[in-house]
């Protein structure tokens, strides 16, 4: 399962950055964050460019496999 989060927070001891900073391994799935979450629902342009990087994303899986986080765009 790939966590897909518009959570930029890296901030705190249980911020989702920390717990990628602790548990990330070379066999853990990324995490997607999208840049801007309100243009994502609002800019249909910005919404598919999205969509095609985490199809991007997706289909070379194997290469992303424990780098943690990816932001997109």
């Amino acid at each position: 399962m790939i966590l897909l989060t518009a959570n930029r927070s890296m901030k705190g001891e249980d911020s989702l950055e920390q717990v990628l900073r602790e548990e990330n391994t070379l066999d853990s799935l990324p995490v997607i964050t999208i840049g801007d979450a309100d243009r994502f629902l609002a800019d249909r342009t910005y919404r598919n460019h999205c969509v095609d990087r985490i199809l991007e994303i997706l289909l070379n899986i194997e290469i992303w496999m424990g780098v943690g986080r990816l932001f997109i765009p």
